[in-house]
């Protein structure tokens, strides 16, 4: 039998990737056995983003568990509560998010995170284009000894599929012995290796400069009708955030290619790649004009964990920009480094960047289009060249007037 636990609410405020939405509150939630007694207990706010169709295009949408979440009567302790249990909360119109917990002699974890929506839920989905249930699902880092508790102030994001789970504030615990979370606790790798304390830190050293330019790397997008997408770029993030002690840094952090994997999507009017490197989810959205027949860089979504800021979760999102633009059929290539202003606190720089979306073909890049900065870099040894054979010319000209008067000045005896 499953029994809800209660929630209470906090008046931070938190800026999901694509709008200002009021953060969700911790919620307890509770599985207990045919006895009464729990096996499982966790408390956690958990925010979700992801991409649907409609008849206008692809649309993200996120969304915040809400307090009425309640856990289903389908969680399970397992057999004689050693086996494997379950924790299933379900919530709106059709929506179930279930944690899978497996244990050895020493250790428990989430073995599975699954999720299932509706996308006929209007509220959540509004002009939806599919009215059919999708089911996503991942393994975890969750884990945790036995006998204590699992806890994670940070932002743990779980990509499953094109859904992405952020799990806030996280205290979780599986075959739980005594009715109540444990006194002793198992810190995720984002929190660092000490708990958060309420008083200011010690200064911390700088930590090691990033390289000044990041890794080149290849990546492509496919759909259903052959690939959307084909680039060749170094990406860097310019990040101005607060330290836990109030002062303000900006740091640049390279995405390493070797860390990173990728993906997205295509439709008609938005060809979306997807990178992933640890707590670092980014987005690029390419958008297609269709009267001037021009392929733009239209949006950026960034979300990461900052793990020495006063609020460890950075997000910032910008779907109104223009940038990285060619002719349809063409590709975008550019030398120089670029700079993508996407908000006052968060920049993307693009280096020697080669791009082509929506049609792509034959999988290779088509005709290409410099950018205005490599136009500008080849203008300038040409005119000082230019000047230099203009200086050239006008010492030669002086030289030889200078020597037909000095003939001029003598007479033939």
């Amino acid at each position: 039998m499953a029994v809800p636990g209660g929630a209470r609410r906090g008046p931070l405020l938190l800026l999901l990737l694509l709008l200002g939405l009021v953060q969700g509150a911790s919620a307890v939630f509770v599985v207990r056995d045919g006895n009464g007694t729990a096996c499982i207990m966790a408390s956690f706010s958990a925010a979700f983003l992801t991409s649907y169709d409609t008849k206008n295009g692809s649309k993200n949408v996120t969304f915040e568990l809400p307090a009425s979440a309640k856990v289903s009567d389908s969680s399970s302790c397992g057999k004689g509560g050693a086996s494997d249990s379950s924790l299933v909360i379900v919530f709106g119109r059709g929506h179930t998010l279930t944690l899978n917990f497996t244990r050895n002699a020493t250790r428990y974890s989430v073995q599975l995170m699954r999720f299932v929506y509706n996308l006929s839920d209007s509220e959540i989905f509004p002009n939806s284009s599919s009215k059919e249930v999708k089911t996503v699902k991942s393994v975890t880092d969750i884990k945790a000894d036995m006998n204590k508790k699992y806890r994670c102030v940070s932002g743990d994001q779980i990509h499953m599929g094109n859904v992405t789970v952020t799990l806030r504030n996280a205290t979780i615990q599986a075959y739980v012995s005594n009715n109540s979370f444990s006194g002793e606790e198992t810190r995720c790798t984002q929190d660092g290796p000490s708990p958060p304390t309420p008083t200011p830190p010690p200064p911390q050293p700088s930590p090691t400069p990033a390289p000044q330019s990041p890794w080149v790397s290849k990546y492509s997008v496919n759909g259903t009708n052959g690939t959307c997408l084909l680039a060749s770029m170094g990406l860097q993030l310019n990040v101005t955030y607060r330290l836990k002690d109030n002062t303000t840094v900006t740091r640049e952090f390279n995405i390493n290619p070797n860390k990173t994997t990728y993906g997205g999507n295509c439709t008609a009017q938005l060809v979306t790649l997807e990178i992933h490197s640890g707590n670092l989810s980014l987005a690029l959205q390419f958008a297609m004009n269709a009267t001037s027949r021009q392929v733009f860089l239209q949006g950026v979504l960034l979300g990461m964990t900052l793990p020495d800021a006063s609020d460890p979760a950075f997000q910032a999102s910008n779907t109104s920009l223009r940038a990285l633009q060619a002719t349809t059929g063409n590709s975008y290539k550019c030398n120089a480094e670029e700079r993508v202003q996407v908000t006052k606190a968060f920049s993307l720089n693009i280096f020697r960047v080669w791009v082509q979306a929506f049609r792509v073909d034959g999988g290779k890049f088509g005709p290409v289009e410099e950018c205005q900065l490599d136009e500008n870099s080849m203008l300038i040894p040409i005119a000082v060249g230019g000047a230099l054979a203009g200086l050239v010319l006008i010492v030669l000209i002086a030289y030889l007037i200078g020597r037909k008067r000095s003939h001029a000045g003598y007479q033939t005896i």
